[in-house]
Order: structure tokens, then sequence, then C-alpha cells
């Protein structure tokens, strides 16, 4: 496993030091980290566009960010991959992420998504990088809850709908050599195990169909956040270090009772104020072989970023796991054959 590393998708802002990619790759690598994942729709950070087309500014990329002391370690398409399956309950609210062109023509927003993907493998794979971070989008996630009940067939055919739009952008990655990871998140079609399934099932399991891992939005659906890494290890491609804390109480609970997210009894928290066994998480994923980057997704509804940053770059070191190069036991291992049969009574 390799790290720290940091999302810069919730620092960047129009205020220095995080207002051009240079000056908050600096602020990341003073503060501990060794990578930071881009958010492609951040022009500050990048031009997705211009890193699809040009090895030349993919190289200057990386070389301004070597500069700084970091590394680029994956690429975001969180909000264009969001684009990719829209319900029309959701339409006017998602608008926000799509440029102004393409607003109130969900046909023309879908196909402008789309095209952003196929230029993320491009500049993946042009800056060198192995995965890729993105949403699935939603279709069935207004019928979440089955009241009234759901017709029959009714998440059949969004699965159905939803790997047809994802088939040619896996098929893209393929082509690529990049894997494309899903943050199974709330509010997507793929929010746990068994939806991540339906939509494997649906690409013929795609070997280009991962998971971007996230404890946090597992805490938050009270699901076996360790187990989940037993289950699906082997399409485990990303990792978010993010933190958070379940508190059910006789007024509210998963749902949150559309409260802010600092009266919700699901919170996400800065790393180390909540309750996700990260102990248990990193000694999972090095146990199956991760070998992808650590990074801080920092999203807290009580403390400052910076000082979640700050914190969080020694706390993820603090819990990295160097592998041994030999077992514990071998000062007192044998290898004689003949031994081995005198000891089984064969001799």
């Amino acid at each position: 496993m390799k790290g720290p590393a940091v999302f810069l998708a919730q620092f960047m802002s129009d205020s220095a030091p995080f207002d051009t990619l240079p000056s908050a790759a600096r602020w990341m690598a003073e503060a501990g980290y060794i990578g930071i994942q881009v958010p492609t729709t951040d022009s500050r950070c990048m031009d997705l566009r211009l890193a699809a087309e040009s090895q030349d500014y993919c190289d200057e990329l990386a070389g301004t960010c070597r500069e700084a002391g970091v590394e680029i370690t994956e690429l975001s398409t969180h909000l264009q991959g969001q684009l990719v399956a829209v319900h029309p309950a959701y339409d006017v609210a998602f608008d926000g992420f799509a440029p102004e062109a393409v607003r109130g023509k969900p046909a023309e927003r879908q196909a402008w998504a789309v095209e952003q993907l196929h230029l993320a493998a491009k500049a993946s794979r042009r800056l060198g990088l192995k995965a890729h971070a993105t949403f699935s989008g939603a279709l069935a996630w207004p019928y979440l809850y089955p009241w009234p009940q759901r017709p029959a067939g009714l998440v059949e055919e969004a699965f159905a709908e939803l790997a047809k739009r994802w088939r040619p952008i896996l098929d893209a990655f393929e082509e690529q050599g990049v894997d494309l990871a899903y943050e199974i998140h709330p509010g997507e079609d793929l929010h746990d195990g068994v939806t991540f399934e339906r939509f494997l099932a649906a690409v013929d399991n795609h070997p280009r169909a991962n998971i971007l891992y996230d404890p946090s939005h597992y805490v938050l659906q009270a699901l076996d956040y360790l187990e989940f890494i037993d289950i699906y290890h082997e399409r485990i491609r990303m990792f978010h270090v993010k933190d958070a804390e379940f508190n059910p109480n006789g007024r509210s609970g998963a749902y949150g009772g559309y409260q802010d997210w600092v009266n919700r009894p699901g919170r996400f928290r800065s790393l180390g104020d909540g309750q996700v066994d990260f102990s248990g998480i990193f000694s999972k994923l090095t146990q199956y072989g991760y070998d992808g980057w650590a990074v801080l997704e920092w999203e807290c509804c009580l403390k400052h970023p910076e000082d979640g940053a700050r914190e969080g770059a020694p706390f993820i070191a603090a819990h990295m796991i160097r592998q041994p190069e030999r077992a514990f036991d071998d000062f007192a291992a044998g290898s004689d054959p003949a031994l081995n049969r005198a000891l089984l009574g064969l001799d």
C-alpha cells in the first residue's frame, strides 16, 4: 500500500493556497502527503481534454506535482460519472455538475458526461495511472424504499440500462489499461455490495468494473465494512480513508430526518474522530495484497479542513503496514526431507 495521499476536491477554492494546483500540492506536501488525487472538473487543477490529447501536457502536470513534493495518485470524475445516469427527479439538482451549455438538456448533458469519461481514460493512461475514481449515477435510487410496492422488473430494467450506458465506457478503460473504480455510495445505484453485484453481472463481470472502498459510507448504512473487504477484495482498486460515526437515537436513525449534517445520527468526521476501525481495515487490505493508495477524503461537519488535513497525514502513516520479508517463526524452520518422513513415521 502507498500513502499517505489526499483528494483535493474538498480543498480547492478561490483563496490561496488552494487556488492553484502547484500551491495546493506544496501545502499538502508540507502537511506530510506524498500523493494527491485530482478532480478533473476543477480548472484550477487541470484541463481534462488537453490531458487526454497531449502527452507533453501530462508530463508537465506530473512534473509540477513532483516539484511540489507529491505525485498524482488517480484522477476523479465523480461529478461526470453521476451524470451518466440521472433520474428525471434529479435533473434540476444535478444540472449544476455540468457546463452551462448542456444544462436543462438531459440527453446532451449525458453525452457530455460520457465523453468526459472517455477523456479521463486517455488522460489516466498518459499519466501512467492504474485506476480512476468515479460515481455510477442512479436510475433506481428514488425507488430505494419499496413503498409503493415496486413493479416487477423495475430494478432489473434500471440495472440493464445502467450497464448499457457504462459498458462502452468500461471498454474504453480496458483499451487504456486503467481500472474504473466506482465509489460505493448512497445516492448512487451502486451503494452496497448487493447493488455492485447486480451491476457486475449486468456488465458480464467486466474486468475494469471495480470498487473505490470508502468505509464511511458503510458505517452510515450499518453495513459490515470489514466483511465487505473479505467479500470484494479482488475488486477493490482504490481506498478513501474517511471516518464516520452512526449514533441512532429515539428521534432519528439511518435516514436522518432531513436534518443537516451536524444534527444527523450518521455524520462524516475527520480521521480519528469517528467510529471506523482503521486498524482492522489496513490489516485486511494488507492481508489481501492491496497495492493502491491510501487517500484521505476529508469531509467533516465539525472540524476545519486544514486541521483535518494536517491530522490526516500522520494518522494514515501510523496505520500503514510494512509487510515482513519472512515469516516470524522462520528461525525455527527446517527443510530436511528425511526429517519430514521420520516425523510422519514413514521411515
